[in-house]
């Protein structure tokens, strides 16, 4: 089995016209948790914890105080709004691609660990690289251990295709197993002999490589070496069994 990782995006919607099934992600209880810790601070305390501008914590301070995890109604591939999500365009993929999606691709998150792209999610402010501390964790990273690589390793995952920052694939990338190949895609384009990587750049590719991969319907980690869009193209003399290099021509 062939698992694709994202990482969220800090800009959220909350449209409720979603008619389909939603589904619990998997460590609610522990997202139910870091809920209750974040409440019990004053705005003071958070905005110093986001590190973000007054407007914005007021803004996630009030969805704070106005949602709760268990009324979720929004799934969590749909609630994102950031460039790499604009262009998984998951509005416009057919039946087929949904489903595949469904079943091989997870985003990391700080508040949930890990979702499903039909986990029903609130918005919420909690980047990976937040140093929150719980009664029994230093940081998030101490505080989900190797609960989302345990997840993510189910349903006999083989590899792991790795879209993700490395703020979030440091959640995963100590815990892999030997049995277990996980192979990060670097995009970018060669200058004087370096490989160059611009980070919006690098945000539209993953979020095209994901629907390059629910278009195609690929199982095979082989298969991943055919992305061709955006002038993108595999190149094998940069690349390893641990990194795809795709360089812009």
């Amino acid at each position: 089995m062939l698992k694709i990782i994202i990482s969220p995006a800090k800009k959220m919607v909350m449209n409720d016209d979603f008619t389909g099934n939603i589904t619990v992600p998997v460590y609610l209880e522990k997202t139910k948790y870091l809920y209750q810790e974040l409440s019990k601070l004053t705005l003071e305390e958070l905005k110093t914890l986001w590190k973000c501008s007054d407007k914005l914590a007021m803004q996630n301070y009030e969805r704070l105080h106005t949602y709760h995890p268990e009324h979720s109604m929004v799934p969590a591939l749909f609630s994102y709004e950031g460039i790499q999500y604009q262009h998984i365009g998951a509005r416009i993929l057919e039946a087929s691609q949904l489903s595949y999606v469904s079943k091989h691709l997870r985003i990391l998150s700080g508040f949930y660990g890990i979702l499903k792209p039909f986990d029903g999610v609130i918005p919420y402010r909690l980047e990976m690289q937040t140093l929150f501390k719980t009664k029994h964790a230093k940081d998030l990273y101490d505080f989900w251990s190797d609960f989302i690589y345990q997840d993510l390793i189910l349903d006999n995952t083989t590899h792991i295709l790795n879209l993700a920052s490395s703020e979030y694939s440091k959640c995963v990338l100590p815990f892999v197993k030997p049995n277990v190949s996980i192979i990060t895609c670097t995009f970018g384009e060669e200058v004087n002999g370096k490989i160059k990587v611009k980070g919006t750049m690098a945000k539209i590719a993953r979020g095209e490589m994901v629907r390059y991969l629910a278009e195609k319907q690929i199982e095979n980690i082989e298969d991943v070496k055919t992305f061709n869009r955006l002038n993108y193209k595999f190149s094998p003399i940069h690349s390893s069994n641990t990194e795809y290099v795709f360089l812009q021509s």
